[in-house]
């Protein structure tokens, strides 16, 4: 019983009546959409939305017989009937289906008639009244075409997109036209549902989210692996206004300081031996002076010379970054955790959902120069919790997306990777195992001692996990995600608890099959004494980390926090093979297109 009297509730119970508001609020959303067919801001041209037509409770039934515009783009075009009419393959963005479009040769007539309608990518914006197809079409509904208000012309001839598939490589190189493609598409639609289920999970919880820097003076993860931040550069290719002095032009100046230098010690000596002599003294002055205007001179060329090429520079030859933008070094950032944390001291739990970047030179399949990340971080948190929060939000968003992009799964279960519904519904649906990282060590060592599997990184206690025992653990030992703690402190960032071992960090990684590692957390060094040593043995200066040390002399509390890469999210929803598909305008190595 509650302290009240009143029966207590479980967290079972709330999640079940969580799982009711969400199917209610879905079906309430289909009959407004059902009731107020015209899409939003799009009041002018009258257009309606093609799923708010086929994805409707009656997937347009309940709508025949009423006159609807629909815009979009022209996925596929044919002419029937000897020419007498062609059909359409509309699609809009909207959902995954396309609706069909029947057009007659006298309502295209105005257009250029039915040939200017049918290329693949035409826009089209079409009227017309919606009719139930005949028993055993796909679609119930199509549009019977009244009348053609825009069209956007193609040149079929050059779109660069034909029919056939395409590889993704070559789909890059065309980024502003592959979320047309039905693969892009898809994940668009995905992506966009992951990102509200995240907002979703963590605003239902009490998060506060925080919007933290992309640009910074210090590096989170102590790697080194940084893109640097500066405006110094944009002067290199000015054509300086006056040349820098050549070395021999410098020699001799320097030589002329030395001599004048000489003129003024006898000056003065001569002054000094008769003070009564005016002429001695006013010779003394003027040598002094030229002496001044002769250093100055030196000290101007000297700056100029170290200039050279437009990059300012010290007297000690070192970039004066007092001269750059930020009057110090700053960088991209590689994590928002830092910034995350100072918040979550005082506001309690709170995430973070931005872009991050790594100057990583990696090629892989797994690695991308830009992506995008979710940090919670939660004050009075240690490891167990922090493990639980990340196997819910993993948990809730693959629920979401198979109750929401259904037919865009459907696809990608068809084409992409025939697992991936079944894969999200055994994640939804199921616990994630713990298992220590000492275990899954001595695990991997066992299945290489047997001669099952034979790994292309050795095996032994102290190693970072690769990605191919990630997945042999998750997709051949447990054949289920896993989460995996307490990880040797050498291969942990220094901001993650000491264990009482001395050894170990209060580190987890959530690893999931296709993948690998999905989600990276710890519970975080609390102890003032224990945080500075370990950043003073990474070999990091502390004053770059003043106010992160502050956080322990004032009010320190026991608090933990995880990062999510939201494209490995994707990735492993999609099944995917490559990170860069599942990014709008993907970054790599050589590549920052569009």
């Amino acid at each position: 019983m509650a302290a009240n009297g009143a029966p207590a509730v479980t967290a079972e119970e709330v999640e079940e009546l969580r799982k009711q508001l969400e199917t209610l609020q879905a079906s309430l959303r289909k009959k407004e959409a059902e009731l107020e067919l015209v899409a939003p801001y799009s009041r002018s041209y009258g257009r309606s939305l093609v799923a708010s037509v086929l994805e409707s409770e009656s997937q347009g039934l309940s709508l025949v017989g009423k006159t609807i515009r629909v815009g979009g783009w022209v996925k596929t075009g044919r002419e029937a009937g000897a020419g007498a009419f062609a059909f359409l393959e509309v699609n809009d963005g909207s959902c995954f289906q396309n609706i069909q479009i029947m057009v007659t040769k006298e309502v295209a007539e105005e257009v250029g008639g039915l040939k200017s309608l049918t290329p693949t990518s035409t826009c089209v914006l079409i009227e017309g009244v919606l009719a139930q197809t005949p028993p055993g079409t796909k679609q119930k509904v199509e549009l019977k075409a009244t009348k053609v208000v825009h069209v956007g012309t193609t040149d079929a001839a050059e779109y660069p997109l034909a029919k056939k598939k395409q590889s993704f490589e070559f789909l890059r190189e065309k980024a502003h036209l592959r979320p047309r493609t039905n693969t892009i598409g898809a994940v668009a639609r995905i992506r966009n549902a992951l990102a509200y289920a995240t907002h979703r999970f963590f605003q239902e919880r009490g998060f506060l989210y925080v919007h933290t820097p992309i640009v910074t003076a210090s590096d989170c993860e102590g790697a080194g692996e940084m893109f640097q931040v500066t405006t110094l550069l944009s002067k290199i290719d000015e054509e300086p206004e006056e040349q820098p002095p050549t070395a021999e032009e410098l020699e001799a100046l320097r030589a002329q300081v030395a001599a004048q230098g000489a003129a003024v010690k006898e000056a003065k000596a001569a002054a000094s031996a008769d003070k009564e002599d005016k002429e001695a003294a006013k010779k003394s002055k003027a040598e002094v002076a030229e002496l001044l205007k002769l250093k100055a001179q030196l000290e101007k060329a000297e700056e100029a010379a170290r200039n050279a090429g437009g990059i300012p520079r010290t007297a000690e030859g070192r970039v004066d970054y007092s001269k750059d933008f930020f009057s110090k070094p700053a960088y991209l950032t590689v994590s928002g955790q830092l910034n995350g944390e100072y918040y979550a001291c005082a506001l309690s739990n709170i995430y973070t959902f931005g872009p991050t970047f790594r100057a990583e030179n990696s090629h892989t399949a797994r690695h991308l120069a830009e992506f995008w990340m979710i940090e919670p971080e939660m004050a009075f948190c240690d490891l167990q919790d922090d493990m639980q929060c990340a196997e819910d939000y993993v948990r809730y968003c693959c629920r979401y997306i198979l109750d929401n992009c259904r037919p865009d799964l459907e696809f990608i279960n068809s084409m992409i990777d025939k697992t991936a519904i079944a894969r999200l519904e055994q994640v939804a649906d199921s616990s994630f195992k713990r298992v220590s990282y000492t275990e899954a060590i001595e695990i991997l060592e066992g299945v290489v001692k047997s001669g099952k599997k034979k790994f292309e990184f050795p095996v032994s206690w102290g190693i970072d996990l690769q990605s191919e025992h990630e997945r042999y653990l998750t997709e051949e030992v447990f054949q289920q995600p896993i989460i995996v703690y307490n990880y040797p402190k050498e291969i942990k960032a220094f901001y993650m608890r000491l264990n009482d071992d001395g050894k170990t960090v209060a580190a987890m990684d959530v690893l999931v099959p296709k993948v690998g590692e999905l989600v990276g957390g710890s519970q975080r060094e609390d102890r003032l004494d224990v945080l500075t040593k370990r950043i003073t043995d990474a070999g990091m200066p502390l004053e770059a980390y003043t106010g992160y040390l502050d956080l322990r002399k004032y009010g320190s509390v026991p608090h933990s926090g995880f990062g999510l890469g939201f494209e490995r999210l994707i990735l492993f929803a999609t099944g995917l093979d490559n990170i860069r598909e599942v990014i709008p305008f993907p970054r790599w190595p050589g590549n920052a297109a569009y």
